[in-house]
């Protein structure tokens, strides 16, 4: 991967936007895709919009959300301990100890989630196992009250952990919110790749940074209706199955490095699908199949059920560790996926129909 789309991915990681709070990585993806797109708007759910070729008959619709997990304030105690709920899904396990970011209307505040030592942890009572629930976990500033807290924070605050991008061994990268920052990163730059082919492109194609899946599959849903596609492709993570106690049997075997991974099943368009599985196999775009025998829980989701509905299908970058602050994907895996979209994107006719056969 070239070293300014590193950069791109780095920035759009590094910048804390849970559900409903997604203003900082909105910004920086409607600036990379307006050097790329014809047109790039904003509606009212926050989705950002690029569009290529608008006038063309066939509109397909590419979908990665933007927003990632957070934390929310809501309560601060006599003491100026803060109080959270999660936005979205955590393991409570991995907030113990750590280091977070407030933002507040004044800006970043660190913080720490705090325990008591093991010292003085009941080992009688099962104490040191059992994990805290949420409610019974709290952030420390530093405050000396209520009042003191107050001044930098308030209640509706959103927090995210504070772990940033990284790079490992072997072309693989680290970072919190890989989940799916990947994905509208993927959008981007099939965006930036169909430009540079622009004079080659048949159809109309709606790059969506889309909001709020992590609390609904919200931004997806909106933005489809408006747009109408006749065809829609979320980006997102899937799960990887080449690390210690993961299960093969249960969602398939699926590694870091080995490519993107394709969809199938009903919430695959059979036309569409099979349109991605040939272009990998005519472009030597490695890639990973996964069997979805229900619904995918992304954005492909609602895509499907636009309307009178929608061809969908869904791509997904192999991913350790999700929905924690150390998410593991391979630059090469990410590059691929661009590669792949652009590529089957160019071989659609101007009248591509993708009704399945009977």
């Amino acid at each position: 991967m070239n070293a300014d789309s590193v950069k791109f991915l780095k920035s759009i990681v590094d910048a804390p936007s849970p559900s409903g709070f997604e203003q900082p990585v909105r910004r920086i993806v409607a600036q990379r895709m307006k050097k790329s797109c014809d047109e790039v708007r904003h509606d009212v759910m926050g989705n950002v919009i690029g569009v290529l070729n608008p006038g063309a008959e066939t509109r397909v619709m590419l979908a990665g959300h933007c927003d990632e997990i957070g934390l929310m304030i809501t309560n601060i105690d006599d003491g100026g301990y803060v109080y959270f709920g999660t936005i979205g899904g955590f393991d409570p396990l991995q907030l113990l100890g750590q280091r977070v970011r407030i933002h507040g209307q004044n800006g970043d505040v660190p913080g720490v989630i705090g325990r008591k030592p093991i010292h003085v942890i009941s080992k009688e009572k099962g104490d040191l196992t059992k994990a805290p629930g949420v409610h019974e976990m709290w952030i420390d500033i530093g405050a000396k009250n209520k009042k003191d807290a107050q001044k930098v924070a308030a209640v509706g605050d959103c927090v995210t952990i504070d772990a940033g991008f990284a790079h490992l061994r072997n072309d693989i990268v680290v970072g919190r919110g890989l989940d799916d920052r990947v994905g509208a990163f993927a959008v981007a730059e099939t965006m930036r790749l169909l430009s540079a082919r622009k004079g080659s492109l048949k159809v109309a194609v709606y790059g969506v940074a889309t909001t709020q899946e992590e609390v609904g599959i919200r931004g997806a849903k909106t933005s489809a209706y408006g747009i109408d596609p006749h065809a829609g492709i979320a980006i997102d993570v899937g799960f990887a199955t080449d690390y210690p106690t993961m299960n093969k049997n249960l969602t398939g075997d699926l590694a870091l490095g080995k490519g993107p991974i394709i969809s199938k099943g009903p919430n695959i368009n059979p036309v569409l699908g099979q349109m991605l599985v040939d272009t990998a196999k005519r472009r030597k775009i490695p890639c990973q199949m996964e069997g979805a025998p229900g619904a995918t829980g992304t954005d492909a989701n609602v895509i499907q059920m636009t309307r009178a509905g929608v061809a969908a299908a869904l791509v997904s970058v192999p991913n350790r560790y999700m929905h924690t602050p150390v998410e593991l994907v391979s630059l090469g895996d990410l590059e691929n996926v661009s590669k792949l979209l652009a590529a089957t994107l160019l071989g659609m006719k101007e009248s591509q129909d993708f009704t399945p056969s009977v």
